[in-house]
Formats: structure tokens, C-alpha cells, sequence
């Protein structure tokens, strides 16, 4: 009894510790310095925020560690937030989906809808799955480096003071993005194409897959092929005996041994198809290192900023095809 009582004790101290921390941060934030504050949905966004604007900005996230920001609604303390950001940045593409928030980022002048604008300018380069726009736009670098401008644009609009510093900081990232743009292609091309084939927890490697995976010559019709997913854009749905079914007969039809965890997604589906898999006599396992898609890595861990968390994903992915 006493170990229970002690776990249960270093749980709670552990909960109130993350709370107090956080609420540390966020009076940090919102104190009135003359920096401007801006707020981010998702950590990606927040990670190129950073960059851009360095010492003249505060930033935070909202959709905080493995939160799913596709269901995300808002919670007691978020109005404090978007009462004080001076801007608001988010992805948009439907991926802020949940009713409150959608709601606010819709009607909100501070906020700005990346993907949005990007979608204005760029519609080609936009992917619809099963007729639905994907929202998964930073899982390729030569996208994601669109919103770089946009950002500068707004920060500059707000604090002209610093607007040359801002596009100086946007253009170097512009050019490290394109570097890894092209270090990440390099690291997968290695890969036979015969091998390049990925399945990870549910659909956001889409982009991913269309530029890092997939042949230059290939059609839409052909690239998809290299990817499947048992869960939606959405990593909320039910997976189904059929759905089982067809990744099975996909690991069979293009030889492939191995299933990619997200980092924060519920494993349950894809350890329902490696079971059904083996059962059927089929040497299939679960990769011991996680993805990043939704969500960024903890402070410390290999996906702790944008662009280790994308390099992760490829060099992950690489080391397991490799051994197939």
C-alpha cells in the first residue's frame, strides 16, 4: 500500500510541478516587455516563429506536447491567450478542426491561416484524400518554407521597427529548409524504390511520401501507392476488420516488414494489424522508434524543433526500409 500511496504521490507532485512550470511561462509571456507576443496552434509553426522574429517576439504554443490538433477544443485559459497575442498563427487546412477553436480562428482579425494563404497562392500543391483537403503541409519542407514569407509579412506589418531583421531571419531559414529539403530526399533516395514503401498509425505522410518517397516521374495514381495508413487524417477513427484486411494484402503485394508508430498516436490499430499479419503467416514487426507528424518531440529529444523532427523521420524510416 504504501509504494501505491508513493507512486500516486510522485504523480500528482509530477502533474503540479508541469502545471506550475507552465503557468510560470505563461506570465512570462504575457508580460508587457514591448516584444511582440505571438501565439501559435501548433509547435511547427511555433518553431519558424522563433527563428524569424528571435529577440523581438514572445511566443507560445497552444496545442501543447502530444495533443491532437485536429480535436482539439478550447479550454479554460485559452481566451486569456488570444485576448493578449497580438498574433495568432495556425495552420488551417481544416486541421484545427474542433468546434471552439474553428470557430475563433475563423472570425479572429489577429489570426493568420497559413496553409490558407498558401492554398490561395499554390493550389496545385495542395492533396485531397478520399475528398478531404490534407492539412499535413509541414511533412514537406519545400511547402512548409511557403509560410516563412507570410510570416515575416505579419510580423513586419506589426513591429515595422524590425521588419529588415525579420525578412534577414526569414531568408536564412529559407535557406536552411532548403538544404533540408534536399539532405532529405538524398537520405531516402538511397533506398531501392522497390523498397520505399511506408506505413505509419494514420494518414499524415502523404506529402512526405509524394516528395521524399515517390519517383519524379511518377503519377498521383502510382505515388499513393507508397503509403497507407489504418487510421484517417484524423487519428481518431475505428479501424475495421476490412481495413485490416487491406493493409495486409498491401504488405504483401509490395513486401514490406516493418509499421511506423507515431509519437502521439495510440498504437491499438497498427498492433491489430501486425497480430492479424503474423497470424497469417506474415514476418511483420513494429518499428522501436517513433515518428513525429502531429506533434514535435519533447524539449530534449530528437524532435524537439522542426527540422530535427522531419530529419528523424527520414533517417527512421530509411534505417528500417534499408533492412528489409
Amino acid at each position: 500500500m504504501k509504494s501505491v500511496f508513493f507512486s500516486l504521490l510522485l504523480l500528482i507532485t509530477a502533474s503540479c510541478n508541469t502545471s506550475n512550470d507552465n503557468g510560470v511561462k505563461l506570465k512570462a509571456w504575457m508580460n508587457p516587455n514591448g516584444k511582440v507576443k505571438v501565439l501559435s496552434t501548433i509547435a511547427m509553426i511555433d518553431d519558424l516563429v522563433k527563428q524569424i522574429g528571435k529577440e523581438h517576439i514572445d511566443s507560445a504554443v497552444l496545442i501543447k506536447g502530444d495533443l491532437n490538433p485536429h480535436s482539439y477544443q478550447l479550454v479554460k485559459g485559452d481566451d486569456e491567450k488570444f485576448a493578449y497575442a497580438d498574433l495568432i498563427f495556425a495552420n488551417g487546412l481544416g486541421l484545427e478542426h474542433g468546434p471552439s477553436l474553428h470557430a475563433y480562428l475563423s472570425k479572429s482579425k489577429k489570426a493568420t491561416l497559413l496553409g490558407n494563404l498558401i492554398m490561395e497562392e499554390n493550389k496545385q500543391l495542395l492533396l485531397y484524400h478520399k475528398g478531404q483537403l490534407d492539412p499535413h503541409i509541414w511533412m514537406d519542407a519545400a511547402i512548409w518554407m511557403k509560410t516563412i514569407p507570410i510570416i515575416v509579412k505579419a510580423l513586419s506589418e506589426k513591429d515595422p521597427n524590425h521588419a529588415q531583421e525579420y525578412e534577414k531571419n526569414g531568408n536564412q531559414l529559407i535557406a536552411i529548409l532548403e538544404d533540408v529539403d534536399k539532405n532529405i530526399r538524398a537520405i531516402l533516395h538511397a533506398i531501392p524504390p522497390n523498397k520505399r514503401f511506408l506505413i505509419t498509425s494514420h494518414d499524415a505522410f502523404n506529402y512526405f511520401t509524394r516528395s521524399y518517397l515517390a519517383e519524379s516521374n511518377e503519377t498521383n495514381e502510382e505515388w499513393v501507392q507508397r503509403f497507407m495508413a489504418p487510421e484517417g487524417l484524423a487519428p481518431d477513427s475505428q479501424i475495421s476488420t476490412a481495413n485490416i484486411q487491406a493493409i495486409i494484402d498491401h504488405l504483401k503485394k509490395h513486401e514490406i516488414h516493418v509499421l511506423f508508430p507515431e509519437s502521439n498516436v495510440n498504437k491499438d490499430s497498427i498492433r491489430k494489424i501486425v497480430d492479424a499479419a503474423q497470424k497469417q503467416g506474415l514476418r511483420v514487426t513494429i518499428s522501436d522508434a517513433y515518428l513525429y507528424a502531429d506533434a514535435m518531440g519533447k524539449l530534449g529529444s530528437e524532435g524537439d524543433t522542426y527540422i530535427k523532427m522531419i530529419t528523424h523521420n527520414a533517417k527512421t524510416i530509411a534505417s528500417h526500409l534499408n533492412m528489409q
